[in-house]
């Protein structure tokens, strides 16, 4: 079969993109179109697939100031070519699903999230842009009618967690199965050797939804040692806020974010997220997760066994739960145990056998 996979844009690494990398190993002869591409925020296992990008991508500093071209990405991944294609799969958190197939190529989409800013943060985004928010509303409601319109362009949907289910349910009105995304427990591993030290642990994007920003106030108040991993436009201001206890690297290859994880107390998780790959990837490493109860944390963590949950997200209820944590004893192998559940083969074998469920289904139904 020929496959095409669908991404939303390659300019930074993330979750996602882990998605995409172990899709590419199940289908190594795929073509991946995606929105904007910078092979430079790529790591070389994605850049040596064939990738094929939208007119977007030469836009001039679209790669910088990608969020400024919202009124452009349905017509960008709509111009995607995908008739020469057996199957597409649309890795999808906003856009890639949109693409346009024939009647005789299977659309399945792996949805990450419902558009994320037209539904469960649009008013939360609307209240921060105060008097920039008129037309920003115009633009968001024209891209919210195509969402759900594009919504109905996939033929089959898979889903990553219970979370993200229930916001398929409500705004597209679909049941799909859930195939938890896939964390690579063979390179996420304990060292013994190595010797845990006092930080704390933030492996994350940095945007505002991330509430990066309430961790960050309560190690202020802490003191204690506290590493933010990731990159973003929130940046600046994040920096801006925090104490000398707090040291930020904007990136780190795969085998210093092992070390990290290796050697960190436990990983902070304050943000609800979809799934949160980087908290299994840190249970792998044997290393517990202090994380908001609410989101994918709820299907990852297990409460006072591979880690500890904090009820609101305020800094009085974080500084609690640290507290709470330096009293209490977390088992590594409990937590590496936890992660196996969720191990790339898994997912591999999981997602094969459910996508070809489908294209059988498909060729009966077209007469194929």
């Amino acid at each position: 079969m020929k496959v095409a996979i669908i991404h939303d844009y390659l300019n930074q690494y993330g979750g996602a993109e882990r998605v995409l990398e172990t899709l590419l190993e199940i289908f190594p002869d795929a073509t991946v179109f995606t929105l904007i591409y910078q092979p430079a925020m790529m790591p070389e296992r994605i850049n040596r697939y064939k990738i094929k990008t939208s007119f977007l991508n030469r836009f001039p500093f679209s790669k910088f100031y990608y969020e400024y071209l919202l009124p452009f990405y349905p017509a960008a991944v709509e111009s995607f070519d995908t008739r020469d294609f057996d199957m597409v799969i649309s890795n999808s958190s906003a856009w890639a699903k949109g693409v346009i197939s024939t009647t005789n190529t299977m659309h399945v989409s792996y949805c990450l999230n419902p558009m994320r800013f037209v539904w469960e943060s649009y008013f939360p985004l609307i209240k921060k842009k105060g008097i920039k928010s008129k037309g920003l509303k115009i633009i968001l409601n024209c891209i919210r009618l195509w969402d759900e319109v594009s919504s109905k362009r996939p033929d089959f949907y898979i889903t990553i967690s219970r979370t993200v289910l229930e916001r398929i349910k409500k705004y597209y009105k679909i049941e799909c199965p859930i195939i938890y995304p896939p964390v690579d427990t063979d390179f996420f591993v304990p060292d013994e050797k190595k010797r845990e030290e006092e930080f704390f642990l933030i492996v994350s994007r940095l945007k505002p939804y991330k509430s990066i920003e309430l961790a960050i106030e309560t190690f202020n108040i802490l003191k204690k040692p506290l590493v933010i991993i990731g990159q973003g436009a929130h940046y600046n201001r994040l920096k801006s806020i925090s104490s000398q206890n707090i040291q930020f690297l904007s990136s780190v290859d795969d085998k210093k974010l092992l070390s990290y994880y290796q050697r960190c107390r436990a990983l902070i998780f304050p943000q609800i997220e979809d799934f949160g790959i980087v908290s299994l990837e840190a249970q792998s490493c044997g290393k517990p997760v202090i994380a908001f109860k609410k989101g994918g944390a709820l299907e990852t963590v297990i409460n006072e066994k591979t880690g500890l949950f904090f009820e609101k997200q305020t800094v009085d209820s974080l500084k609690d739960a640290i507290e709470k944590f330096e009293k209490l004893n977390f088992s590594p192998s409990e937590c590496r145990n936890n992660a196996l559940r969720f191990s790339k083969e898994r997912f591999k074998k999981e997602f094969q056998q459910t996508i070809f469920q489908f294209y059988e289904k498909f060729k009966r139904e077209k007469n194929l």
